[in-house]
């Protein structure tokens, strides 16, 4: 499933590269007030979802309004930081049976094209590493909104949704063929520098 993905810019960029060009830059996180969020899903046995996120995470992304093909973003993530609401569960899943924090601390994720249709939905393709292992995944994408912001800054968010096979980052553990995919979704509100 598309999303569409900064379509009020693309229109903006068709009608006018100077009106287009004000909200182009490098956006940083806004881990400070924490509007951000990387949740996932996956299945327990089949009978249920069992929903976590990451706590700590930072990344910028550069958003090129004309030409959104030439836009990025990395994101770095604390795998210890992940939460699933149970302590016992969370220390099970961050030992070497699936994220193994303490030899993989960080998971990232590097850009390496936008690719976007002729109706202005896009996906973002990029290297994502998780466990030690790198594999390309691609970022279904949606503009939420620009703009200034109370306190003189100007902001942008997005959501992005993926799936990831846990086979293909070297899970040693899967309970059951239900639990071989997790759903990602990322919501990100950057700051303009």
């Amino acid at each position: 499933m598309k999303k569409l993905l900064l379509a009020s810019a693309v229109s903006l960029a068709l009608t006018g590269g100077v009106q287009a060009n004000e909200h182009s830059g490098t956006y940083a996180f806004d881990v400070t007030d924490a509007h951000q969020f990387i949740t996932f899903k996956v299945s327990h046995l089949g009978y249920s979802w069992l929903y976590g996120r990451f706590n700590d995470f930072d990344g910028e992304f550069v958003y090129d309004a004309e030409n959104p093909e030439n836009s990025s973003v990395n994101v770095t993530i604390d795998t210890a930081s992940l939460d699933s609401n149970h302590g016992e569960r969370d220390k099970h899943l961050r030992s070497k049976d699936f994220l193994h924090v303490s030899e993989f601390p960080e998971a990232t994720f590097q850009s390496k094209r936008v690719e976007v249709d002729e109706e202005g939905e896009a996906d973002i393709v990029g290297d994502f590493t998780l466990r030690g292992v790198t594999r390309e995944v691609t970022l279904d994408v949606e503009m939420l909104g620009h703009g200034q912001d109370p306190w003189g800054g100007y902001r942008m968010g997005f959501e992005a949704e993926t799936e990831l096979h846990l086979e293909d980052f070297g899970f040693p553990t899967i309970i059951d063929e239900n639990m071989e995919t997790v759903e990602i979704i990322i919501s990100v509100e950057g700051i303009r520098q």
